[in-house]
């Protein structure tokens, strides 16, 4: 909640640039205030188109979530047919069309999230918001309670969504919120009496879900009163805000640690009888993929609920490979952050291939998913980040030996700052070798001789060796691929006689190729 009431021509400026760049945006004919005189927007203003298809969805996805390929297949689904069918009830509605209503035979595609801490779930959810351009809220279910009691109210994550659209409502009925901490909330079939931590915020959460009209002013909301008081000084009345929740998509989320236990009784009561195969016995069976709507309601959810939670997707452990492949491959990547602050101080930092496997390997012990990693990150960087800044060091590799004795490792840093020159020019040889090899298929290996030409190079022209390769070898991939054309061979070693004479040495390549000598580069 904010702690002053916004001025209205900055949250005018954020609502015009917000729809120049979201997808769900304001369409040309919009004034450019965005808000007319009665501080309310026309729903007809708005261009609520979406032309996403779910293969393009999960396309997105892999950029920022490594592994979870069927989550990621059934929340692109799910989400495409949601914003879908929104474009669809717009299309009708400016074009006054006498078709079938749209809204009588949908049902809102609401997801439940199935799976341990640190796999995603979250991440998930908050990058597919943030491709389709709508706010987002996320809200942990344990903080709320039953209205009239004490707590949270289930209505304040839908006025949040107003807030994150900054108090575009139109916007923010077309939003997302994320309820994790799901199973926190499920009622045991022997609990009696009144609870209203469970089965009333399930009924609460049920109203918000299916259609209701949530009001966004309330009596213990300061800023919300502030506002309402002045419109009053305005306008001499104080006009109702209400959104309507109809549109908005609802994901919740929990480990649910016992549910698998549920899942494998109904399955062993089902295959009682002769010759049946008690699969509690069996090894390495995924029984979570079998869960289904009785399982849930055995947990201890509502079965109404439950029936508004037509997607169920199930998210997997992450193994120790997952967890370097996301320090490697994903657009989110820890490492980056930690680039970034490091750039702040003017210092270059490099994170080496073996640095990455330890960092996953301490991750994985950690039993916390993807959120380790920022933990033994913290603790292997910790040291340098204090030190480094006031010393002269302008760069360093991270090495594996770092990770595992950062202290005594950044003492040899600052004693020889020149060594760790030597091993960040290694290393960018190495990340040039695996790029190369990326997007030419063309493998190259530098020599020792050529690898210490380049630091040379690079130290005396004041650049970095990568830019150092890419100027030597700016032809190379041309005539490497015809090569490769007409012989086959599609490995090549750098030598220091190519890094002095790039031109040269590649017309030499030719010739002796192309005249089948028996001779390699």
């Amino acid at each position: 909640m904010k702690d002053k009431v916004p001025d209205m021509e900055e949250i005018q400026r954020q609502m015009s640039e917000l729809g120049k760049r979201m997808q769900f945006n304001i369409s040309p004919e919009t004034d450019a205030g965005g808000v007319d005189d009665s501080d309310s927007v026309n729903e007809e203003e708005f261009d609520l188109t979406f032309d996403m298809k779910p293969k393009d969805v999960k396309a997105y996805l892999d950029k920022y979530v490594i592994k979870q390929e069927e989550a990621k297949k059934i929340l692109s689904i799910a989400v495409c047919d949601h914003y879908n069918h929104i474009a669809e009830c717009a299309r009708q509605k400016k074009e006054q069309s006498d078709s079938n209503d749209p809204e009588e035979e949908y049902a809102k595609q609401n997801v439940m999230m199935i799976g341990p801490t640190g796999v995603g779930k979250t991440y998930l959810i908050k990058t597919i918001a943030k491709l389709i351009g709508v706010p987002f809220v996320k809200a942990d279910a344990t903080k709320f309670s039953e209205t009239g009691y004490v707590g949270g109210n289930v209505d304040d994550m839908v006025r949040d969504l107003v807030n994150e659209a900054d108090g575009n409502i139109e916007l923010a009925q077309y939003g997302i919120i994320y309820i994790d901490e799901i199973d926190k909330i499920a009622v045991a079939s022997n609990v009696a009496g009144r609870d209203v931590s469970g089965r009333g915020v399930q009924s609460g959460l049920l109203k918000l879900m299916e259609e209701t009209e949530v009001e966004l002013t309330t009596p213990y909301d300061p800023v919300s009163q502030m506002r309402a008081f002045m419109e009053f000084q305005k306008k001499g009345k104080v006009e109702k805000e209400i959104i309507n929740t109809k549109h908005i998509l609802f994901f919740v989320s929990g480990a649910f640690n016992q549910l698998e236990d549920v899942i494998k009784k109904r399955l062993q009561k089902n295959e009682i009888g002769f010759g049946a195969v008690i699969e509690s016995k069996k090894s390495g069976v995924d029984y979570m993929k079998d869960c289904g709507a009785s399982d849930l309601v055995e947990y201890g959810f509502e079965p109404e609920f439950i029936g508004r939670m037509p997607v169920r997707v199930v998210c997997y452990e992450l193994s120790a490979e997952d967890l370097y492949n996301i320090l490697q491959n994903s657009e989110g990547t820890i490492i980056k952050q930690y680039e970034r602050a490091f750039k702040a101080y003017g210092i270059d930092v490099i994170f080496s291939d073996e640095s990455l496997r330890i960092i996953s390997e301490k991750a994985y012990e950690e039993k916390t998913g993807a959120r380790a990693l920022a933990t033994i990150c913290e603790k292997a960087m910790r040291e340098f980040k204090f030190e480094l800044p006031s010393s002269d060091v302008k760069g360093f590799i991270v090495t594996a030996e770092m990770v595992e004795n950062p202290v005594g490792e950044l003492k040899t840093l600052l004693a020889n700052p020149n060594q760790n020159k030597r091993f960040i020019v290694h290393e960018i040889i190495k990340k040039y070798e695996k790029e190369f090899m990326h997007k030419h298929k063309i493998k190259l290996k530098f020599s020792e001789e050529a690898i210490e030409l380049i630091s040379e190079k690079a130290a005396a022209g004041e650049t970095d060796a990568w830019l150092v390769c890419d100027r030597i070898l700016k032809d190379y991939e041309y005539g490497l691929k015809l090569i490769e054309r007409n012989t086959g061979k599609s490995e090549f070693t750098i030598t220091k006689a190519a890094i002095e004479d790039p031109s040269g040495t590649l017309d030499e390549w030719f010739k002796k190729y192309y005249t089948n000598q028996p001779e390699h580069a």
